[in-house]
């Protein structure tokens, strides 16, 4: 009976152990990609905001021209 027990703890630690590796190496991909993408969002994201900014002084200089 106690090898039937052990033999059971031992498979869900394994399993336990394979689950947690799976997971640290997902997690490790996901945040690999999220900084690749971050100086990507940045730019977009200031580019963006100048884009904006050109086009209301384009609308303020049209205005007080007209």
């Amino acid at each position: 009976m106690e090898d039937s027990n052990a033999k059971r703890f031992g498979k869900r630690l394994a399993r336990w152990v394979k689950r947690r590796s799976e997971t640290v190496s997902h997690l490790r991909e996901w945040t690999r990609h999220q900084g690749r993408d971050v100086p990507g969002e940045f730019l977009q994201g200031g580019a963006y905001k100048l884009g904006s900014g050109a086009a209301t002084l384009i609308i303020v200089w049209w205005e007080t021209r007209h």
